[in-house]
């Protein structure tokens, strides 16, 4: 008997071969970006992970950090650079399974004046509670997973900025001993302070209680890694917690704790690290 065409078991093979090549061909590798490859002390890299379906582990310096997923997808950290962090050549490396990516990556000078702040007996006799401390560290160290925040931060109160980001500190003459974790807002006592972005009140603590180098104070968990720090401040106006929009009031300056003025000092951390607050002004992450 005579047959034409193809068998069935070749048309079976056929098959699978072809679906076993679109397979391939739709599942993309892994890929690690990272925004801008060069950063000043005290800013944070961008930093992307896409088409992996778990989240996948990331590192820098020696630390590793949690990566969230995005609506498009991918997962993402905002991977702080320390303040002090020595200048130089660093890489960041992504792993996921089987695929691993490095990426170099520059940490640039941000060159900073040192500041001398002259505190009265009484003010430089302060010193912090083992409760304060232990309660502001691990507050520091929230990272949670939902995005609270969108688009660019406000500014939290009007004034002037009485001293940024960054520099050097040195009190009454003393060798300079830390670096300035924010940036200080100065006004007059009972100016209004508002939350810049969404976020949780995660820790609220009092001068006359435990907190004696901070003063009154508000911490706000903005999600994935992104907290806000309030500090020095005449009074509170929000409770562990509560949600608060932009624009809500949370509390109003101060001179409390460790201050030489009204003045609220703001803080933006990065998984526990402390970046530019004026970073989130400048544009939406």
């Amino acid at each position: 008997m005579h047959t034409t065409g193809t068998t069935r078991p070749t048309i079976l093979l056929i098959l699978l071969l072809m679906l076993f090549s679109a397979g391939r061909t739709a599942t993309a590798a892994p890929n690690l970006d990272v925004e801008q490859l060069s950063c000043r002390q005290g800013g944070f890299f961008v930093t992307t992970v896409s088409d992996v379906p778990t989240p996948p582990s990331l590192w820098f310096n020696g630390t590793a950090y949690t990566m969230f997923p995005q609506e498009n997808g991918s997962y993402r950290a905002l991977v702080p650079v320390e303040a002090l962090l020595k200048p130089g050549s660093y890489a960041i490396m992504a792993r996921h399974g089987e695929w691993q990516e490095k990426i170099p990556v520059k940490v640039i000078e941000d060159p900073r004046p040192v500041q001398e702040v002259w505190l009265d007996k009484k003010t430089s006799g302060l010193r912090a509670t083992r409760e304060e401390k232990m309660l502001v560290k691990e507050a520091l160290q929230t990272v949670s997973s939902g995005k609270l925040w969108n688009g660019r931060f406000s500014r939290p109160a009007k004034g002037r900025i009485s001293s940024p980001f960054g520099v050097k500190r040195s009190y009454n003459g003393a060798p300079v001993s830390s670096y300035h974790k924010g940036i200080d807002i100065a006004a007059p006592l009972d100016t209004p302070v508002y939350s810049p972005a969404a976020g949780k009140v995660i820790l609220t603590g009092y001068a006359e209680d435990l907190f004696h180098i901070h003063g009154n104070s508000v911490i706000l968990d903005h999600g994935q890694g992104l907290l806000s720090v309030y500090l020095h401040l005449n009074s509170i106006t929000v409770k562990p917690d509560d949600i608060v929009s932009k624009g809500d009031i949370i509390g109003h300056m101060g001179s409390t704790g460790i201050s030489t003025g009204s003045h609220l000092h703001w803080g933006t951390y990065l998984y526990g690290t402390s970046v530019n607050p004026l970073l989130f002004e400048e544009r939406a992450y």
